[in-house]
């Protein structure tokens, strides 16, 4: 007898994947016709043809919310139901209507009714399918938990992402348990569910939900057996017997909503696209990967996407070429060289070349200490070679490719590319070769375009602007216990994955570097950044000194004062605890005399998730600086976890950074680490050492210079207010750094309308709160904050500062509005900060947007100043013993010959205070010294 096919309706929760791509996808992306954001529109796009592509439904439709969560029918039932739920992101709800004009455009019919929830809907054309076509098989495109309720033989829920169905057991972690779709509702009533503001029995979670379902059946089997229930559970079951029915009625799924659908009307067939609106709507949006995959879906064919077909054909024929053949066919793309015959050809290949792409593998991210696996190169897009010299497999020798490939990376006619190209300058320099000739990197260049990236990886930065899904290097090395070094990985998998680095820096360049162009950030780029790159190279393959003996005995010093305070913080408590576990402190700071755990019965001043109150650094603070708290314990904690953390985090962190072959700490200074242009240091962050505590200056006598140098060292002063001062024009505030006054003096003058000579001490502390506070746009709450008074004199000293310099007041206004027309801001030098939230609708994100507007210009501005005179620096001192060592926020230290420190002290000083001419004096501050605290 013949068996009629069955036939597949997909299902797609909308509002569930549109949210789902919104926080997958968190690299900002912009479409270049319209500037709006696009990130959520390009991960749902993504995931729709990947389902379309790979399940191939015969039925497809898409279910959203129409109403909003106050309009539902269950806020008749409960005016509490979702009420704490936080507003969708600002740019979300422009992104669902994108969204929507995609599904559209794919012939794909939308539902939504009114007062309902999608999941309501969802389930009634669930139940209407079931009755009018049982031939179908239905799957649910979502892991909502209450849709589990619907899960049949013939319904599913599938995760898209994964490719996977979805089961009870799933989503409310009870795998091995066996929870029945009969059974989710009560469930879901039981344990409660808090984004939606359902209230469940108290102290009931998913488990014993499950567990009390499947012992007594249902909710009513619950109540007809509760006498064989005991203790703080029964209390609890019986105290919410009058809320659990709300509850079980809110969670409980409508089935018979009506609206109109056919099912014929949901027939997925791409064959019958209209091709050119779609595609015309994906370039608008700017997803250059999507029209070419549509394009081969409406043909009817079944090829995969670009990326994927490129990484197939790499690792399927590439790797086939005969021993005789010693000539690579270039033209085929990536080519693995493993045989001298196929390095020679190469080095044809690419000596006509004027601008390479190069980079290096290694067995590390510490470029210092990690072993080199390989380099790969490339002269032009589509190409890419890579040279192992430490593989499973076959490879080269690593002397021999240096010596190979060194007449190109010497040559200074040749210009660079990489991405982090600092990095592969490291890791040469370490194998005996320096790369010469004009350098660029797609990091720094994508930086500047938009600093407000969440990341610069190669993956997410080739993603954002090339729309290509680059191979994870977590493909190939994986995670956690079970990851392996790279130079452990099989040559069929290393050489496309590098072979493709280099191909994907060249195609980046060639979109990075008209983009430079067109929005004037390419000099900024070509005459700092870049130059930068050399001297921050430099910087970390020198490294300082570090005297291992003095660090362990700072170490010791500490260790004797954190088990004195171990006993203080044991006398002030009323039982002993553990001071490092924030729960036990919470409890021994607010529960009450009487409680079962009697504590000291502080008011508690923030919560921390459910279970305790807050007793972070600042609760700490704001209760040692309470008169009305008398117990010093606050005080105790807030010392021993400054002291514990810099024992651990760098007496402990600094000496296991200590170079064992070169005895020198070798940070690494990062330029893509902020989003005003500041450096970032790491491995170790040595800008985090305590600059004025006794403490930070003991640490610093461990910094030494070699045998027979020195250090000397210059720091700016008052860069930040220097620059407010030039950017604003402000006249009075010129003149008083023109003058050499006391800056926070005169201004407290100004301010307090006082004579200079009378101003108290407390008049100047309260205007330098005000100077340096300004640059970061300080509210008059920040301000009563930091100097403990009411807001309202707070309120008086800004307005009072403002109307005495009315040339800040009016620079600062200025600053918000470019933001507001353009959506960035720029520094002196034409650096860009994107200020996303200068068009919030929120009114705390607005003021976060007007502060970051503000500060983003001031403080990038010196920012660039120190990042000039950081490059005029190297360049006065290249061909001298002196070196420069680190730059920590507005000082630079050199490592300088003893007999010279005195004329490089003058020269330092002179090269700083002269790196850029602006209308008040700029003042560099510089010392000698044998260590780095007497530096200072």
């Amino acid at each position: 007898m013949q068996v009629s096919e069955r036939k597949s309706l997909y299902i797609i929760d909308g509002h569930a994947q549109f949210f789902r791509a919104y926080y997958a996808i968190r690299n900002p992306m912009s479409s270049p016709a319209t500037g709006e954001p696009t990130n959520m529109v390009y991960g749902f796009t993504s995931m729709l043809l990947k389902l379309i592509r790979e399940e191939r439904p015969d039925y497809l439709a898409v279910v959203i919310d129409v109403a909003s969560d106050q309009e539902t029918f269950r806020s008749e039932i409960d005016t509490e139901y979702k009420v704490n739920r936080e507003s969708a992101p600002d740019d979300f709800g422009g992104q669902v209507d994108r969204c929507l004009e995609v599904i559209e455009a794919l012939d794909i019919p939308i539902l939504g009714e009114p007062v309902y929830e999608a999941d309501d809907v969802i389930a009634s054309l669930v139940k209407q399918m079931e009755r009018e076509h049982p031939e179908l098989d239905i799957r649910i495109i979502s892991r909502d938990k209450d849709l589990t309720q619907l899960i049949t033989d013939s319904v599913e829920l599938f995760d898209a992402h994964k490719g996977s169905t979805v089961s009870p057991d799933d989503v409310f972690k009870t795998q091995g348990m066996g929870v029945a779709p009969s059974m989710v509702a009560d469930i879901l009533a039981l344990m409660g569910d808090a984004s939606d503001n359902i209230k469940g029995v108290a102290g009931i979670g998913p488990k014993t939900a499950a567990k009390l379902i499947m012992e007594f059946g249902s909710i009513d089997g619950i109540y007809e057996n509760i006498e064989s229930i005991k203790g703080k559970r029964k209390e609890n079951l019986i105290a919410g017997k009058e809320q659990l029915k709300i509850s079980r009625e809110l969670v409980t799924l409508i089935e018979d909503v009506e609206f109109e659908f056919k099912l014929e009307d949901a027939k997925s067939n791409p064959e019958a696209w209209q091709v050119k609106p779609i595609t015309s709507l994906c370039k608008e949006l700017g997803f250059n990967r999507f029209p070419s995959e549509i394009a081969t879906m409406a043909a009817g064919t079944t090829e995969e996407p670009k990326s994927e077909k490129v990484r197939q054909s790499i690792r399927g024929g590439l790797f086939d070429m005969g021993p005789d053949q010693s000539h690579p066919a270039y033209s085929a793309g990536y080519q693995l060289i493993d045989t001298k015959a196929k390095l020679k050809a190469l080095l044809k290949h690419l000596k006509d070349a004027d601008i390479v792409a190069v980079d290096t593998e290694t067995t590390g991210l510490n470029p210092m200490a990690a072993q080199l696996c390989g380099v790969s190169i490339s002269k032009g897009e589509g190409e890419g070679a890579y040279i192992p010299t430490k593989c499973p497999e076959k490879h080269l020798d690593q002397d021999e490719v240096i010596e190979a490939l060194r007449p190109i990376l010497e040559d200074e006619s040749i210009a660079k590319i990489g991405h982090n190209i600092k990095y592969d300058l490291v890791v040469f320099e370490q194998a005996g070769v320096t790369v010469k000739g004009t350098l660029h990197d797609t990091l720094i260049g994508s930086w500047l375009i938009d600093a407000s990236r969440s990341g610069y990886s190669m993956d997410a930065v080739a993603l954002g602007m090339l729309d290509y899904e680059c191979i994870s290097i977590k493909e190939l090395i994986g995670t956690g216990k079970n990851q392996i070094k790279f130079n452990e990985v099989p040559i069929e998998d290393a050489c496309p994955y590098a072979s493709e680095d280099v191909d994907i820096t060249f195609r980046l360049w060639n979109v990075i570097e008209p983009k430079l162009q067109s929005e004037g950030l390419y000099k900024l780029y070509a005459e700092v950044e870049m130059p930068l790159v050399r001297v921050l190279a430099s910087m970390q393959l020198d490294g300082i000194q570090v005297d291992a003996d003095t660090l362990e005995e700072q170490r010791g010093v500490l260790s004797a004062r954190i088990d004195e305070l171990k006993l203080d913080i044991e006398k002030a408590s009323p039982y002993p605890f553990n001071p490092d576990s924030p729960k036990q402190l919470s409890e021994v700071l607010f529960n009450n005399k009487s409680d079962e755990k009697p504590g000291l019965g502080l008011k508690p001043i923030k919560k921390k998730g459910k279970s305790f109150h807050s007793t972070d650094m600042e609760v700490m603070g704001k209760l040692s600086d309470d008169p009305s708290v008398k117990t010093p314990l606050p005080s105790l904690i807030l010392e021993y976890r400054q002291l514990t953390k810099l024992v651990n985090t760098y007496l402990v962190g600094l000496k296991e950074a200590i170079n064992a072959r070169t005895g020198r700490i070798h940070a690494s200074f990062n330029q893509t680490g902020t989003s005003t242009g500041r450096l970032s240091s790491s491995d170790p962050n040595l800008q985090n050492i305590p600059i004025r505590s006794e403490i930070g200056r003991a640490m610093r006598k461990a910094f030494i210079p070699k045998k027979g140098f020195s250090f000397v060292a210059a720091d700016y002063s008052q860069v930040e207010l220097r620059m407010l001062a030039h950017l604003s024009g402000d006249k009075a505030l010129i003149q008083a750094f023109e003058e050499g006054q006391d800056i926070h003096k005169a201004v407290a003058s100004q301010v307090f309308d006082t004579p200079f000579d009378e101003v108290t001490s407390d008049q100047r502390s309260d205007a330098k709160a005000v100077n340096f506070g300004i640059v970061y746009g300080i509210t008059k709450w920040g301000l009563a904050r930091q100097l403990q008074c009411a807001v309202d004199y707070a309120d008086d000293i800004i307005s009072e500062y403002k109307s005495r310099f009315k040339g800040i007041d009016s620079f600062l206004g200025d600053c918000v509005s470019f933001a507001e027309k353009h959506g960035y801001v720029e520094t002196i030098l034409k650096r860009r900060r994107y200020i996303t939230q200068i068009d919030a609708t929120n009114q705390q994100q607005r003021m976060l947007g007007e502060r970051l507007a503000i500060n983003s210009v001031v403080q990038g501005s010196a920012a660039d100043l120190i990042k000039v005179a950081m490059n005029q620096v190297q360049d006065a001192f290249t061909y001298s013993s002196v070196q420069l060592l680190l730059q920590i926020h507005d000082e630079l230290i050199l490592e300088v010959p003893s007999g010279e420190s005195k004329e490089v002290e003058q020269h330092l000083v002179n090269i700083m205070e002269s790196a850029m001419e602006l209308d008040v004096p700029i003042v560099a501050d510089a010392s000698i010294g044998n260590t780095w605290a007497e530096c200072k």
